[in-house]
């Protein structure tokens, strides 16, 4: 069941901004096969860049004409991490759950049913505490480096506020933020709902022409956020082997990669239609093509010479029963695992960047027990967290645009990456909503 925090903080709307592609652009190609190592994305030919005149919104110089990658070099003041926010005891549940749900006309009973959730963990999700955590360890490596860049962290839906972090930002002195959306993959909820809000942010403080603020792009294929799949992945396989007895990985076991389910009308959305994304958009194009390389590269470095069968899942719907989500969801998929001759399931949560409620409840309780009831062996791989690789490639991220690094030279392991770095026209639309001011993008 959804706690209804909108798909976000996944690594992907369980997780989600699509940014298109200039229709006259290329696709990225990669020279390589897919492996643990991050092949390096090169363009075949490069994109058409917008006009050269200021068409996006609170950005730096550098990216205010709307080229899809900005390759000059900026001289950032500080980090901007945005995170998704929840509740830190029993008193915040409630008005956190009405935060997240503004303006969508979810009765107080709907709100009840998922405050139990919050309140079996005390009213608390853990989610702030690992944004703390994150925070904490990108000062560290940003230190390690000699990087002198302060972390500002703010919320979209509860204490810190992005707004108080924007203010603090210009308290401090800063005027150009380089912005770390907490989601990996692109959607709404994923991607511009968090630029929506650094736009509300702006505007609020009344800040708006004095703070600048650009973000750094989707990171689903980036080898910080992926490496740690991969060993996750491979541990769990090698652990099943140990566990249970004869078991044939490539007969008996399924690796299921779950990520938060979105309305149908907004995954198709979610991505340039010129580049022929299908129903799921963007949002689904990016997991599958990430799930592919995790395995192909556990394959490798467990020298399997068989597939291991695997499936992208979803997990987390909410909204009425005749709106249409992605589908199939995890528990149904695991309910008919043992008719197929399925004795063990590694449940991949590939669409989360940390063991949020969505993970813990969704998963590690909801998907857990459907397991158990099928008499399934089964385990979870971790989310990223603060895992070293992780947090490098976040900053690695901010680099990027802090040197200007040409699109050639930075890592995707994907053929759909390096994403962009300026989101394109009308990307990732709230086909409820409607399309309203975003910074780090081309309007609408």
């Amino acid at each position: 069941m959804s706690d209804l925090q909108t798909p976000a903080q996944t690594g992907g709307c369980g997780g989600n901004c699509a940014c298109s592609r200039e229709g006259s652009a290329e696709a990225v190609t990669i020279e390589t096969a897919p492996t643990a190592t991050a092949p390096v994305a090169t363009v075949a030919a490069a994109p058409q860049a917008a006009a050269p005149a200021d068409i996006v919104p609170g950005a730096t110089e550098a990216a205010r004409s709307g080229a899809p990658w900005v390759e000059t070099p900026v001289d950032y003041d500080a980090i901007l991490l945005a995170g998704f926010g929840g509740p830190e005891g029993q008193d915040d549940v409630i008005p956190f759950l009405r935060n997240v749900t503004r303006g969508r006309g979810i009765p107080e009973e709907r709100l009840e049913e998922v405050a139990v959730h919050y309140r079996h963990h005390g009213g608390v999700s853990p989610i702030n505490d690992q944004n703390r955590e994150l925070k904490a360890a990108l000062e560290a490596e940003l230190a390690s480096r000699g990087i002198d860049l302060p972390v500002i962290w703010g919320n979209r839906n509860w204490n810190p506020y992005l707004r108080d972090a924007v203010q603090e930002a210009h308290d401090r002195g800063y005027r150009k933020l380089i912005a770390i959306a907490t989601s990996a993959y692109s959607s709404f909820s994923s991607c511009r709902q968090y630029r929506e809000d650094f736009a509300i942010a702006l505007d609020e403080t009344g800040l708006e022409g004095q703070i600048e603020i650009d973000k750094v792009r989707q990171f689903f294929d980036h080898p910080g956020f992926v490496t740690p799949f991969i060993e996750g992945v491979g541990d769990a396989l090698a652990k099943i082997v140990q566990d249970v007895r004869d078991i044939d990985l490539a007969r008996e076991v399924k690796v299921l990669f779950a990520t938060h389910s979105i309305p149908s009308t907004d995954a198709v959305r979610s991505g340039p239609s010129e580049r022929g994304f299908g129903e799921g958009g963007a949002y689904a194009a990016q997991h599958l093509a990430v799930a592919e390389v995790v395995m192909a590269a556990v394959q490798q470095e467990l020298a399997l010479d068989q597939d291991v069968p695997w499936e992208l899942v979803y997990q987390s719907r909410s909204g009425p029963p005749s709106m249409p989500w992605l589908e199939p969801d995890i528990n149904d998929v695991i309910e008919e695992l043992p008719a197929a001759g399925t004795r063990a399931v590694v449940i991949v949560p590939l669409g989360f960047m940390s063991d949020h409620m969505e993970v813990l409840w969704d998963l590690d309780n909801e998907a857990t027990e459907s397991a158990e009831n099928a008499g399934l062996y089964s385990l979870r791989v971790p989310t990223p967290g603060t895992h070293h690789e992780f947090v490098k490639g976040l900053v690695d991220l901010v680099l990027e645009r802090r040197d200007g690094t040409p699109v050639s030279e930075r890592p995707a392991m994907t053929d759909l990456g390096p994403w962009y770095d300026v989101c394109r026209p009308g990307c990732c639309e709230n086909v409820r909503a409607g399309f309203k001011p975003a910074l780090a993008g081309i309007a609408p």
